[in-house]
């Protein structure tokens, strides 16, 4: 079969979640079928190395992103719109026109857009083609929303919410299947466009095999987080545990460090004492390979942390809020452990530095729990049953 993938992001390098994820479906797919990628360059003024994805991709087309502006004339414009000011403001005409390129060249059997950015406004260029909306994501804004803590911050998230709500609802009923990442996400997708109930749980994953060679000796007493301060609720979660956790655990450990990895955007910290901020780096396995612990101390967002996973890939033990853990199918005390307040989070520190026998036991559970339930090599399968049978009915149809 002929396939179109349409992406929100360039997924190569693949250094962040949602390129990670991208880039494992690509070459999933593209070991059965014939695909075309057609992506926004998310990195404005960097050209995009295309030949990684050429390698398994029959073609790869990029045009520029445009970004949200809020303060924007248009976008202000717009503040009362039924739609989301910010699905007005990122329309592209260059998509628009690669897409019907793409169309005029090829015969395609199936359309796959990732991320609402992509399946947004461009469904008419390929509505006769059967589509499947893959990985559509709500909870941030409902719980940004749900977790508003004054009159003003109600209404304002209110609104936000009421749009995209009702805006998502129309996309997904003009695609045959949707995917989420979690049971979670599943639910509230459902929910938004009764009676759509054409959605599947397709988690994120790894590729388990590619962690193998980064094995190593961790370093003990050592901490690390990896994620972006572009990414709210990360800059949020590392202030809360710079500030109220991390104090705790070097009053008793003096050589305790914590390394976070990712783009931090020139935001501060409460305290950087015994911490390291490596801003972005190509490749986070060695050093998560090398750390005693991750840690996860997110308190919003949605979907399932692909920090996690690649963690316990590597072996390294997890340390997570409730909420950082949400989403996966993961024993607390088992596969990782679970801690909520200051005090809960710096004790599970300060036992997994004492107990080798424990982070030993948390290693080999969590390495197990990747490799059977979230790992590519199991769940590609599944996905690719999904992309075969939307597109076996437009065959079936084109033959009556």
């Amino acid at each position: 079969m002929k396939i179109l993938f349409i992406s929100r992001w360039f997924p190569y390098p693949p250094s962040n979640g949602s390129k990670l994820r991208i880039y494992n479906l690509l070459r999933g797919v593209a070991q059965r079928h014939e695909v075309t990628l057609i992506s926004f360059n998310d990195q404005p003024g960097i050209e995009p190395d295309l030949a990684p994805l050429q390698a398994f991709c029959e073609d790869v087309c990029v045009v520029p992103w445009t970004a949200y502006r809020p303060d924007s004339l248009r976008a202000r414009l717009h503040f009362f719109n039924p739609k989301p000011r910010s699905v007005i403001d990122t329309f592209s005409p260059h998509m628009v026109h690669a897409i019907e390129d793409a169309l005029r060249r090829e015969n395609f059997d199936l359309v796959i857009a990732s991320q609402i950015d992509a399946a947004n406004h461009y469904r008419h260029a390929f509505r006769q083609i059967p589509a499947i909306f893959e990985e559509a994501e709500v909870s941030v804004l409902y719980e940004q929303y749900a977790r508003s803590d004054s009159p003003w911050r109600r209404f304002r998230y209110g609104l936000t919410w009421s749009k995209h709500r009702h805006h998502l609802a129309s996309v997904l009923r003009q695609f045959q299947r949707c995917t989420v990442v979690s049971e979670r996400e599943r639910q509230l997708v459902s929910a938004l466009a009764v009676p759509y109930c054409a959605v599947d749980v397709i988690p994120n994953c790894v590729d388990v095999e590619s962690y193998a060679p980064f094995l190593t000796t961790p370093t003990p007493s050592s901490l690390i987080f990896t994620g972006a301060f572009t990414f709210s609720p990360n800059y949020e979660g590392m202030c809360w545990f710079v500030r109220e956790v991390f104090p705790r655990v070097h009053a008793a450990v003096p050589d305790a460090h914590l390394t976070i990895t990712g783009n931090h955007a020139d935001l501060p910290l409460p305290n950087e004492e015994n911490v390291t901020l490596t801003g972005f780096v190509d490749d986070v396995r060695p050093l998560v390979a090398r750390s005693w612990a991750s840690v996860v101390p997110l308190h919003t967002g949605g979907g399932t942390r692909l920090k996690i996973l690649e963690s316990m890939a590597l072996g390294t033990p997890v340390i997570a809020t409730s909420k950082g853990a949400e989403g996966l199918d993961a024993q607390p005390g088992v596969h990782l452990l679970v801690a909520d307040t200051p005090q809960e989070m710096a004790d599970a520190t300060l036992r997994l530095f004492h107990e080798p026998g424990l982070r030993q036991q948390l290693s080999a559970n969590g390495y197990e729990l990747v490799r059977e339930k979230y790992n590519w090599a199991t769940v590609m399968p599944h996905f690719l049953e999904l992309v075969e049978s939307v597109a076996e009915r437009r065959l079936v149809d084109t033959q009556f």
